[in-house]
């Protein structure tokens, strides 16, 4: 969906073709968006000007901010969203939208003539015409769904697979691998116990995902917490043999950050129980999601166990967990701008690059989309960098480094995570976003707006001085904090962790001094800006230092076999994967920080020769 906005919005003719139209949008996991990582990358896509944060304050039944006590780099929103209203309200959105076309249709191959692609078949024999494709098949390439010992060819279960794609994909030279992911099991909310359940509620906040609108009012839906307890463990323990992982019917790698209850009973045996969220998918269905009790155990089994977790005794089965395994794409056959490195005009998004998550998967669709628009009009492709969003950190994780298993998003993942926080997302991205013709240029005046008006309070913080003050002293002392007997600044006092901004502004005016009025977002910025402005320099300082390798680009032919100084790995993981930059290339296992001052000094020598070449030919 994102791939497709985001192409149609940039002026080109777009086909979003789809195995069933009714099932675009369709949350087949947890409806839920965001979280610790994930979070940071929906307020980036909805920056650059996608869909998925907007879609999500339109149909979120409960909403909330994590890791409020930690620090503002950790912190994260997630949704729950209304899974049918999600649906809904993406559709009306792309039908909508100009320039786009929705095509029902399985495509069964792509027509490459010179490596380059110029269209697809669909296998009702009709034929597409196109300069780019974005492959985005999810679980669907050659998908198998598999419970316990029941397995049979299906993207999801109800829907069919994408069954022929895969072998033409191989036969322009595309190179695939086989995933597996799960879901669980799905009970009627009306016949669980949430008396014996931990309420897990959201928040009134004043704004959502989106930085363009804020979300109407509505009531909010509880979630609950339970935990697995001995008996589900042993009710576990004793069908592991019927389990797909031990008999071999799953033969994918699956996601390590999202087990199945089996797997984790065989991983964990010493922790005697595990959580499991209680999560409504939607606001007009009793159907509940157990998020913790992942598992494609027959169904006769997963009965039992949901029947021995506490508070789920009676809980009726609706739908039954189930595995599915796919193909996707090796990603360290892909550039930075998501394009194959063997076939031009070929894009990929998503799960078939070896992702999880909808977050993942939309920020994928977004660059991709983006950078199929602008090959088509034959500019240069769009990338950012690990300093520049999360959204660059996860393409260059899944291109440079590849994946042994389904990837997914985390804050650690970012070495300069500080500077990439959810609250200023937009302040980072918008301009590209306006720059790229998905933004409005009065969006882009709103960011700069607010960026002058944090600087503004800033430099008031900065410049105005207290003094010994009795009232002063004594509401500071009413925070937790010591009273200041020599002169200090606003700012310097605002970095105390005691001191929250709103109460020092009512301070200041308490005090004679005109603050002005500045809305949340502001104040959120002004006052992170504060507490960690020292940590915040340190990472620009170390990018600004690492800037001149990180983006020293090695020319798309350059041979490796020629250089003597580098191991026989990094000359091998070198010449295949082919780093677009210096920086790319430090980040390859197997290359180490030797072979990149090696490499370094052949690029600077290819340099000189090439300008000494320049400097003889235009001699008259």
């Amino acid at each position: 969906m994102e791939a497709a906005l985001a192409s149609a919005r940039m002026g080109r003719r777009t086909a979003l073709v789809t195995l069933s139209i009714d099932k675009i949008a369709l949350m087949p996991c947890n409806p839920a968006v965001g979280g610790v990582g994930k979070g940071q990358l929906t307020r980036e896509i909805d920056a650059l000007g996608g869909e998925q944060g907007r879609n999500i304050d339109k149909s979120y039944i409960q909403i909330k901010m994590l890791n409020t006590s930690k620090g503002p780099a950790v912190r994260a929103l997630r949704a729950q969203a209304d899974k049918r209203l999600y649906e809904d309200s993406m559709k009306v959105v792309l039908a909508a939208t100009p320039n786009l076309e929705i095509v029902e249709g399985e495509v069964v191959g792509v027509d490459v003539s010179r490596e380059t692609v110029r269209g697809l078949w669909l296998n009702d024999g009709r034929y597409l015409a196109t300069r780019t494709f974005v492959l985005a098949s999810g679980t669907f390439l050659r998908g198998k769904v598999i419970v316990g010992g029941c397995s049979y060819p299906a993207g999801r279960v109800g829907e069919l697979p994408a069954t022929h794609l895969s072998r033409s994909l191989e036969e322009a030279g595309i190179v695939l691998g086989r995933f597996q992911s799960a879901t669980p099991p799905r009970v009627d909310g009306r016949t669980i116990d949430r008396g014996k359940m931990i309420v897990q509620p959201g928040e009134e906040l004043p704004a959502g995902f989106s930085h363009w609108q804020t979300p109407a009012p509505r009531a909010q839906l509880l979630c609950y917490l339970t935990y697995t307890s001995a008996t589900t463990h042993q009710t576990v323990s004793e069908h592991l043999y019927l389990s797909p992982l031990k008999s071999g019917t799953v033969s994918g790698k699956g996601p390590r950050y999202c087990p199945s209850i089996d797997r984790k009973i065989i991983n964990f045996p010493e922790k005697d129980r595990h959580p499991v969220f209680v999560e409504p998918e939607g606001a007009t269905t009793h159907e509940v999601y157990l998020q913790g009790l992942t598992t494609s155990l027959p169904v006769h089994v997963q009965e039992l166990i949901i029947s021995a977790t506490p508070g789920l005794e009676r809980a009726r089965l609706i739908r039954p967990g189930y595995a599915v395994e796919y193909d996707y794409l090796i990603p360290e056959q892909l550039t930075l701008w998501l394009e194959s490195k063997t076939v031009s005009g070929l894009f990929s998004a998503g799960q078939v690059n070896g992702t999880s998550g909808y977050e993942e998967a939309a920020a994928q669709g977004l660059i991709a989309g983006i950078n199929a628009a602008l090959a088509a009009r034959g500019e240069e492709p769009f990338i950012l960098g690990r300093d520049q969003a999360y959204i660059g950190v996860l393409i260059d994780d899944l291109v440079t480094k590849g994946v042994d298993e389904p990837y997914r998003m985390f804050t650690s993942r970012a070495e300069y995570r500080l500077l990439l926080r959810h609250d200023n997302a937009d302040e980072r991205l918008a301009e590209f976003g306006q720059r790229l013709g998905l933004l409005e240029p009065a969006q882009l005046r709103a960011v700069e707006n607010r960026r002058n008006q944090v600087a503004e309070l800033q430099a008031f913080l900065e410049s105005t001085t207290l003094r010994d003050d009795a009232q002063l002293n004594s509401e500071l002392e009413t925070m937790g904090t010591s009273p200041i007997s020599e002169p200090q600044t606003a700012a310097q006092l605002l970095r105390r962790p005691q001191v929250a901004l709103p109460d020092l502004l009512r301070m200041l005016e308490a005090t004679g001094h005109s603050t002005g009025r500045y809305d949340e977002k502001v104040l959120e910025q002004v006052e992170i800006r504060a507490r960690y402005d020292g940590y915040i320099q340190r990472q620009l300082s170390e990018i600004r230092r690492q800037r001149a390798t990180e983006h020293r680009a090695i020319p798309p032919g350059f041979s490796y076999d020629s250089i003597e100084g580098i191991t026989v790995e990094a000359r091998d993981k070198l010449t295949r994967l082919r780093p677009a930059t210096l920086g790319q290339a430090s980040r390859i296992a197997g290359v180490s920080p030797a072979d990149i001052s090696v490499l370094l000094l052949h690029l600077h020598r290819a340099d000189s020769e090439a300008a000494g070449i320049s400097a003889t030919v235009s001699r008259p």
